[in-house]
């Protein structure tokens, strides 16, 4: 499954809407993407698994890409 990721860059600073930035994730579960990302230096805020139509409709932006994380 692909989720999609909000997050912040830096865990440190206090969480700013603006700031907010996605990712793309693949994953078995929530937990399974959260654990891919405990390494990085962000502050997860949401994890949203995309169904079929949504992520379809997220594919069309230029930028969509699943980043790759071990």
């Amino acid at each position: 499954m692909i989720f999609k990721v909000f997050f912040q860059e830096n865990a440190a600073e206090v969480p700013v809407r603006e700031k907010t930035k996605t990712a793309y994730v693949e994953g078995i579960s929530e937990r399974d993407v959260r654990q891919k990302l405990k390494s990085l230096p962000y502050n997860v805020e949401f994890v949203q698994v995309l169904d079929a139509e949504y992520l379809e409709f997220e594919k069309q932006n230029p930028d969509f890409r699943i980043m790759e994380i071990e």
